[in-house]
């Protein structure tokens, strides 16, 4: 960190919520650890997690301050994805190594014989260490850093790509079901004739010829001449009429029934072959899939 900058001090820091490089809030600020040689803050723990439950460490590398907050120049996903140390104590040379691999923070090689400046905490919360001649104590024969730090980003921006470096791509296998029609079913009424034989009876008037004598004392006029009668005959004969009445209800019904099916198909994936210069060939790639992803 060049000098002159605004985080030379602890108190630069506190209070101050820290901002990833997209503008997502990770936390507030809540320890500020020093280099032992130089005395400058490198490192800040931020709470992260669910209701702030978490402390993180965050390189300062990079970071700028905006106002009452602190950007600095990583990712929120990164961070929380960061090594898990305790807070409150003093930063071995190991655990810094841990860090700068995670974080991609690479500093610049130290003079010989010297190794890399171990980090401890300022005393209490954002405040600036008591006794700067304590730097040193936890890392032995540790030295200062020398030179700048590069910090190499874990993530690029989006398109971005680096040197030494390739994408490796596969095709994934994702089945879904899709609706369609496969039929129709149709109700209709025909009208169909039949033949309907049912027996009633009937009745009819038929004449016959009753004689009777006339008896004697009877009053009665005689004539002689052409005379003629007739009556009136009656006869029933069937009548039939037709009635439309409802019979019966008809209707149609769909029903949803299930059945699993098997989806095979093939997928590629991109494999990632290297020659060394002792004549190793390697490969990497990721393991094989099994099922379907839905």
């Amino acid at each position: 960190m060049p000098k002159g900058d605004v985080f030379d001090t602890p108190e630069a820091l506190a209070g101050l919520t820290a901002y990833d490089r997209a503008g997502d809030k990770i936390g507030s600020v809540q320890q500020v650890y020093l280099d032992d040689q130089t005395g400058r803050p490198e490192w800040v723990t931020v709470k992260t997690g669910l209701f702030g439950m978490k402390e993180s460490f965050v390189p300062l590398a990079g970071a700028r301050r905006e106002g009452d907050d602190l950007k600095v120049a990583t990712t929120k996903d990164v961070v929380k994805d960061a090594p898990r140390i305790d807070g409150d104590q003093h930063l071995d040379p190991s655990q810094e190594s841990e860090l700068y691999a995670h974080y991609g923070l690479t500093p610049t090689p130290a003079a010989p014989g010297r190794g890399t400046a171990a980090q401890r905490p300022a005393a209490g919360r954002g405040q600036a260490a008591a006794d700067p001649g304590l730097a040193g104590t936890a890392a032995g024969s540790a030295g200062r850093h020398t030179g700048s730090r590069e910090y190499a980003m874990r993530s690029g921006a989006p398109g971005e790509e680096k040197p030494n470096e390739m994408v490796l791509s596969e095709e994934q296998l994702r089945v879904g079901k899709q609706e369609e029609v496969v039929g129709r079913a149709r109700l209709r009424k025909v009208v169909v004739t039949e033949d309907v034989t049912t027996s009633v009876p009937v009745s009819h008037e038929e004449v016959r010829v009753v004689r009777e004598p006339v008896r004697e004392g009877e009053e009665t006029r005689a004539k002689i001449g052409e005379e003629q009668t007739e009556v009136t005959l009656h006869a029933e004969k069937p009548v039939a009429r037709k009635d439309t009445v409802p019979v019966e209800r008809v209707r149609l019904e769909t029903e949803k029934v299930t059945e699993t099916r098997e989806i095979s198909d093939k997928v590629r994936k991109e494999r990632a072959e290297f020659d060394d210069p002792k004549g190793t060939r390697g490969t990497r790639g990721r393991g094989p899939k099994s099922g379907p992803q839905h």
